[in-house]
């Protein structure tokens, strides 16, 4: 007997919080319409939107229906979960630009053919709504003092700049959509990240008031560290899906240098091993555990750019820190002549190429002893590059012990 998909999510680590456990576990016996919702803040997904992609991918795998709800509409007020101040607002054209790009992602992870699973856009239902009519018949359904001990709120409103009244309404938004969902597609589940438990009791209970019917909310764990540290920051900012933004390599060796303690579980919920595999790879130790990295490192790479630029990157590390040719799938970046005459500065390049954040990020750098170009360490924060030292396949900047850029002169 296949196990049931609630189960699996627990044994591989994704379930945080669920309502009526037993009534869902009855409800999943069946094939399920479900949703997770998508804000388009950035023209591309993140490493934190990957774990409910994976629940998704799961349930989808188990005979589900997934819906992947692009934020056309709440993208334009901003949700408060886990903000100290106000998100900066964004262009109708910003966001429908953001949504485009993202739901192209969402291809690479879903079966979107025949019917399996549905994109939509809550800015084809929100963006429209008349205000008075919505407040009579969403609102006042809906007890602010209840409200406000939501979590996300009460961080809020302890802040200087308080919670706005725009951002007040986000509940009730992400509620509707639920609603809007269980009429259009008998969409009966929303699953998300752990942060939007406040709003999706809302949305399920809103149905449940509204419809009589039943409807339920189950979110997954954030991607954090063995030591409670969100996981998916660089030097150079988040850890992005598309490749322009992080390139594979830089993807495949931030898996490849997660924490000892963490790489059991980054296997659990970023890939598809079996969990006996799993387990297996997490328990080795010593420099064995290094063994399991690199499976992480490609098996997660593969699923979100492809074998071939999995297999690239892995190549390409190997080759690094073994000594041989540069390889083809290090990050690289191309300058002028013109550019160096400019500024021909090491912590310029640093910036320039990512592996800092910012000019005085790199002299930090720098000052920390952290920085070398050629294999050749630089100790001065004022240090130069001069044409000379661009070998045939440029000149390679390390920044640590284990991030790489090749500089390449046109």
């Amino acid at each position: 007997m296949a196990q049931h998909i609630l189960d699996l999510l627990k044994e591989r680590g994704f379930i945080a919080q669920m309502t009526f456990e037993d009534e869902l576990y009855k409800q999943l016996e069946t094939p399920t319409t479900f949703y997770v919702g998508f804000d388009p803040t950035a023209d591309s997904l993140h490493i934190g939107h990957y774990i409910p992609i994976m629940a998704m991918a799961h349930m989808q795998r188990a005979g589900h229906r997934p819906i992947a709800l692009m934020g056309g509409g709440t993208a334009m007020i901003g949700d408060p979960s886990g903000k100290t101040d106000m998100r900066k607002m964004m262009t109708v054209e910003t966001i429908d630009s953001n949504v485009a790009h993202i739901k192209e992602q969402m291809s690479h992870f879903l079966d979107f053919s025949e019917g399996k699973a549905i994109i939509a856009n809550n800015g084809d239902w929100l963006r429209h709504l008349n205000f008075i009519e919505f407040m009579r018949d969403i609102g006042s359904l809906f007890s602010v003092n209840k409200m406000l001990t939501a979590d996300c709120y009460k961080a809020r409103m302890a802040t200087d700049n308080g919670l706005s009244f725009l951002e007040f309404t986000y509940m009730l938004m992400q509620s509707y959509d639920f609603l809007e969902l269980f009429k259009r597609y008998g969409c009966r589940l929303q699953m998300g990240g752990n942060d939007q438990w406040s709003n999706m009791l809302g949305g399920a209970d809103l149905i449940r008031r509204k419809e009589r019917e039943s409807a339920y909310a189950c979110t997954c764990q954030l991607l954090l560290t063995h030591d409670g540290r969100k996981m998916g920051k660089t030097e150079a900012g988040a850890l992005w899906l598309d490749p322009k933004k992080t390139s594979p390599y830089d993807f495949y060796q931030y898996w490849r240098n997660v924490d000892d303690k963490d790489v059991q579980k980054c296997l659990a919920l970023l890939t598809f091993l079996p969990m006996d595999e799993v387990r297996r790879l997490g328990a080795l130790e010593g420099s064995q555990i290094n063994e399991a990295k690199k499976v992480l490192a490609y098996e997660v790479t593969k699923l979100v750019h492809g074998e071939e630029e999995a297999t690239k990157a892995q190549e390409a590390a190997a080759s690094l820190f073994g000594g041989a040719a540069l390889g083809g799938s290090i990050p690289t970046t191309e300058i002028t002549r013109d550019d160096l005459a400019k500024d021909a500065r090491v912590t310029t390049l640093l910036a320039a190429c990512g592996l800092a954040p910012s000019n005085s990020a790199a002299r930090r750098l720098v000052q920390g002893g952290g920085v070398s170009v050629n294999d050749q360490k630089v100790a001065d924060v004022n240090a130069l590059v001069t044409e000379d030292m661009f070998g045939a396949e440029g000149l390679m900047l390390k920044s640590g012990k284990k991030k790489f850029h090749r500089i390449v002169l046109k």
